[in-house]
């Protein structure tokens, strides 16, 4: 549930960049939505354990709330997403004219960067697919058909929010994605007997090759059929 219910930031960054191939607008806010929606699906996964699992056998003594908060909103890619913003903020309030001193960076070599950076992620992906013998059919229909579910129902609630054709993309890539980096991080301190072969095999090794490969252009099609705006 934590895994499914948080995002991936990899998705996210590579759903920007299929919208600036395409030429479609769309808003920094976003990035704020995407550092928002980490946290909570960490808390809620560690809820459903303390409340579905034997109480003295799966939350364990170390699970205290102190800890499950500290990981949900301090850890490093949360961290990082809101430390970043907190920067940018501070930067285009008092001296926006240094925002042009990081277009290189962000301009120029992003898509090197991003390249070489999906490699690197297949790379660690296919070396999951061995773990996937452990999930089982179950889990891995799961990792397909619950991103699915996740976009049909994020389309419905961009639309809900008047949201344009490109926010309303990213979106639904937040809703549609699973996190195999802050999510697991969370759950080896806080659920050490969780089975991190499930989660993140999944996650990593189906579901993210999966929205890169197809889930992107097919939630593109998705949003121009049920959204107005797109039309």
């Amino acid at each position: 549930a934590a895994t499914y219910g948080s995002i991936s930031a990899v998705t996210f960054i590579t759903a920007e960049s299929f919208l600036e191939t395409q030429n479609l607008p769309f808003d920094g806010f976003m990035v704020a939505a995407l550092a928002l929606m980490e946290s909570p699906a960490i808390i809620v996964g560690l809820l459903l354990v303390k409340l579905a699992a034997p109480s003295q056998q799966a939350a364990g003594p170390k699970m205290g709330w102190s800890s499950v908060l500290r990981e949900s909103f301090l850890n490093s890619s949360v961290f990082l997403l809101v430390g970043s913003l907190a920067i940018g903020l501070l930067v285009a309030a008092f001296s926006p004219a240094s925002i042009d001193k990081m277009l290189p960076f962000t301009d120029k070599l992003f898509y090197g960067a991003l390249s070489f950076f999906l490699l690197d992620m297949g790379i660690v992906a296919a070396q999951r697919i061995r773990d996937l013998r452990q999930a089982g059919a179950f889990l891995i229909g799961f990792s397909v058909l619950m991103p699915l579910f996740n976009a049909l129902v994020g389309t419905l609630v961009a639309r809900g929010l008047s949201l344009g054709p490109g926010n309303a993309l990213l979106f639904v890539v937040l809703c549609a994605s699973a996190s195999y980096i802050a999510v697991p991080a969370a759950m080896r301190m806080t659920v050490p007997q969780a089975n991190p072969s499930l989660y993140i095999s999944t996650a990593l090794g189906v579901t993210f090759p999966f929205n890169i490969i197809v889930g992107i252009p097919l939630y593109m099609a998705m949003i121009n059929a049920l959204l107005p705006a797109a039309g």
